[in-house]
């Protein structure tokens, strides 16, 4: 039986692991042990660790690593933290596999941990581009110390292939977020209201933004002309808090302040997967810079204003209006009035989403079950293609 180490390090990528978590678990010849750490560890983001547990999930080790800063020496300081607790995470689980996903920089630690304890890593969500923050550098350096990737388009494949990536460890496999979608049964909205206790008005605005990390001076400004527009659009509002990078515990504070002082303007700390997809379909448009406006907005037919460079060079689907300056207010309000237009609602009927159907799970787990571990997996060789 081999044994399968996942980390999730917080709520955004194990909202995306679930599938695959799931998956594991049903198979005889596979065991799961769960490696939780980051933004779950931390009462300050709602120990999102206690919902893991609840979902069912055996946590088989927890790394503690993120600091009460909100800089970005603090930020470089919880890695350190990390690659020393993952490595000795690894060293006692002693896993013949370790899953990683995307381009956090906890996820970075882990892969860091691994490489010298000569543990083959699988690595989801490999070969994407967000130009505009330093996530950037970290997946692309997890997928060159990664030993199997599984890509949600065919054009991530191929970049992974330019990067020097040998053609046989890539597996297009979808995105696995999307695999939810079969199996929860979405909450209506009288539902979604009294479990979330907001009076949902017919069409709210779901704003989920986080800093762009390349651009941490600006930070505030961009929030602010954010802000503007969204006050201007005269809906009601419901904001997610932002993750655990350089500047988001300030982005945190002055949305918190402005729910306070706006009628009809919410924060939940955290929505998880449910609720979250759940809100989604309810949701007249989206609003602001995050992965899930370009991944799995799509598959609802949602609009989607993406605002400013956090997501530039990713694959995008008709939904999204993009809005490159992210401190021009008034071209994000004509953004958010054209997304909540009748005519660009009915354009996205019938659309497609590029990053897959829904079955990335299994090909992921099938993959981890009957890859051979042999030299040949450990041993890397740089593809200076055909």
């Amino acid at each position: 039986m081999r044994t399968i180490a996942v980390v999730t390090v917080a709520r955004s990528d194990y909202g995306i692991l679930m599938p695959v978590l799931r998956e594991i678990e049903r198979r005889d010849d596979l065991r799961l042990a769960l490696v939780v750490g980051g933004m779950h560890l931390a009462p300050e983001f709602g120990y999102t660790a206690a919902d893991i547990e609840a979902d069912g999930f055996a946590i088989s080790e927890r790394v503690e690593m993120s600091l009460a800063s909100d800089t970005r020496i603090g930020t470089a300081t919880s890695i350190g933290l990390g690659v020393i607790g993952f490595a000795n995470a690894f060293n006692r689980i002693a896993p013949d596999l370790i899953v990683l996903l995307g381009d956090r920089f906890e996820m970075h630690a882990a892969a860091l941990a691994a490489l010298p304890l000569g543990i083959p890593v699988a690595h989801i969500h490999g070969g994407e581009v967000t130009e505009g923050a330093f996530d950037e550098s970290l997946r692309h350096g997890i997928s060159k110390i990664a030993h199997l990737h599984f890509v949600s388009t065919e054009e991530y494949g191929q970049r992974l292939r330019r990067m020097g990536e040998e053609p046989w460890r890539i597996t297009i496999s979808g995105a696995p977020s999307l695999d939810n979608l079969e199996s929860l049964t979405l909450l209506t909205r009288d539902e979604l209201a009294k479990n979330i206790g907001i009076p949902l008005s017919e069409h709210p605005l779901l704003i989920t933004w986080h800093p762009a990390t390349l651009t941490l001076e600006r930070s505030e400004q961009q929030l602010e002309a954010l802000l503007a527009a969204l006050v201007k659009a005269a809906e009601q509002l419901i904001f997610t808090a932002p993750n655990a990078d350089p500047s988001g515990r300030r982005a945190h504070q002055r949305i918190a302040e402005f729910v306070a002082t706006h009628r009809d303007a919410y924060l939940v700390e955290n929505l998880g997967t449910l609720r979250y997809f759940s809100l989604m379909k309810l949701a007249g448009a989206m609003i602001g810079n995050s992965s899930s406006g370009i991944i799995e907005a799509a598959s609802f037919e949602l609009p989607v204003v993406n605002v400013g460079p956090r997501q530039n060079g990713r694959t995008r689907a008709i939904n999204v209006i993009d809005v490159p300056d992210d401190e021009d207010s008034n071209a994000i309000t004509t953004a958010i009035a054209k997304a909540r237009s009748s005519e660009f609602r009915s354009e996205l009927q019938g659309m497609t989403n590029p990053f897959g159907t829904g079955l990335a799970a299994r090909i992921i787990v099938d993959r981890l079950a009957n890859c051979p571990l042999d030299a040949r997996l450990r041993a890397k060789k740089f593809f200076d293609g055909e």
